[in-house]
């Protein structure tokens, strides 16, 4: 029986509610008829701890919420789902998201997060697990960059989502950090440069930046190199969570002692399960169908040797 965690999650829980529209972006109207919204567990930290517990992994995920409806609906699907919560009261309400669906799956997400100025996350609620846990992920709620301190000697990564390279918010996480995910939604020309950035400023050894059906790009002490998308295997549904399945992937693979290629290719499998399935992380692939359709023959670059990353 394992006595520690394989993964603790900083933060990042939420309430997504979610409204499919007939195109994105939406021209003004009055009114538009949807099909039924739905309401479901979202944010990034959900999705992170949803993923790697489906996956096998030990997982607690640590957060603020509110004593209210989507507090309440949140703890009840983690405790239906058997992922070990610890959370603090927020005040100020539950993290929301309203998202708005297109045909094609994309997605515009109007985000809600509730951050008081101040907030901090009780150590009481982390401490111990962080200790004994072979690594943290840490979401970029605004109280979880006080969390830092007391992760020296841990192994941590983050996802910095669609930074800019310029939002003050995100550096601590970006620095701090010893594998850095991000997309390069707003990087455009300036992806490579701020990958470098990351990796000579701050803690990180690795940072994978992805490109959503172009794959994703990785750089560490061997160079920057680009791994493929892996092919779907359906149509695409909903793209919400995308990110989050890729890096439950990725630390599913690395935990599980295989070389940082085989990992990302393991997350780029659970990407592209992620997009096949309505809601943000209402069904996480699980291991046996991620590694199965990973020995599903495709195009692979020169092997790279294998890394400790998160070894202890």
């Amino acid at each position: 029986m394992k006595t520690g965690y394989d993964v603790v999650v900083i933060g990042g829980t939420g309430v997504d509610t979610t409204a499919y529209v007939p195109e994105l972006p939406l021209p003004y109207a009055d009114t538009y008829p949807v099909p039924p919204m739905v309401d479901r567990i979202g944010n990034t930290g959900s999705g992170v701890a949803l993923g790697c517990h489906t996956l096998g992994l030990k997982v607690k995920l640590v957060d603020l919420i509110g004593d209210d409806p989507q507090g309440r609906f949140i703890r009840t699907h983690l405790e239906t789902r058997g992922v070990e919560f610890a959370w603090g009261l927020a005040p100020q309400g539950t993290r929301r998201s309203v998202l708005l669906v297109g045909p094609d799956g994309r997605r515009l997400s109007l985000f809600d997060p509730r951050a008081v100025p101040g907030e901090r996350l009780p150590r009481e609620l982390y401490l111990a697990a962080v200790r004994e846990a072979r690594h943290v992920h840490v979401s970029i709620t605004d109280f979880s960059r006080h969390v830092y301190p007391d992760l020296e000697g841990r192994s941590v990564s983050t996802d910095l989502h669609d930074w800019d390279g310029e939002n003050d918010h995100h550096r601590d996480f970006a620095y701090s950090s010893d594998l850095v995910f991000l997309s390069d939604t707003a990087l455009g020309s300036r992806r490579d440069a701020v990958m470098r950035d990351i990796l000579d400023r701050g803690r990180a050894t690795t940072v994978i930046c992805t490109a959503g059906a172009e794959g994703c790009h990785v750089l560490d002490a061997d160079g920057l190199r680009h791994i493929p998308a892996a092919p779907l295997p359906g149509p695409v549904i909903d793209s919400n969570g995308a990110g989050d399945a890729f890096v439950s992937g990725v630390l599913y693979g690395l935990l599980g002692g295989r070389s940082l290629e085989e990992a990302v290719r393991l997350g780029a499998v659970a990407g592209a399960h992620a997009c096949t399935a309505p809601g943000t992380h209402e069904n996480p692939i699980d291991e046996a169908t991620l590694l199965g359709r990973a020995e599903q023959p495709t195009h692979h670059p020169e092997p790279l040797p294998p890394v400790t990353l998160l070894e202890q």
